[in-house]
């Protein structure tokens, strides 16, 4: 089966981008692979590699959610505490709350997440879906 390998993400604030992303990936679990002029990543493991880009064209964000192009991506974690420990954390690193911590029924009555967003729009979720006999 194929998996996400890496993710590219442009930013206009490379330096700034990085303080945001920073302390929110360490708290899942990705550590910092290599910063280069053009580009930073970071790691979880085998898993997918997250990798922020400079602008080609500064000034042209923030993106804005439910143009053509971006959505967002959803971290699963382990739990709603996790969701509420993650949303504070990216609170604390500059990130703006698209939505608080709360259940979503309209998914399944298990489901719990949050959203954030960075500077350019970038949209992260931290989503708690048990199983259904987790429940």
């Amino acid at each position: 089966m194929a998996l996400l390998d890496h993710l590219g993400i442009t930013v206009d604030d490379l330096p700034r981008a990085i303080a945001q992303f920073h302390p929110l990936l360490q708290e899942l679990g990705y550590t910092k692979g290599y910063e280069e002029p053009g580009s930073v990543s970071w790691q979880n493991g085998s898993e997918t590699e997250l990798i922020l880009y400079p602008a080609r064209e500064p000034a042209t964000g923030p993106h804005r959610h439910g143009r053509v192009g971006w959505q967002h991506l959803a971290f699963d974690v382990a739990s709603r505490d996790e969701v509420d420990r993650l949303h504070r954390v990216a609170l604390d690193a500059g990130w703006t709350a698209v939505r608080d911590p709360k259940r979503y029924p309209r998914f399944n009555e298990r489901y719990y997440a949050s959203f954030v967003e960075d500077d350019n729009g970038i949209r992260f979720e931290f989503a708690y879906n048990p199983p259904r006999d987790a429940g």
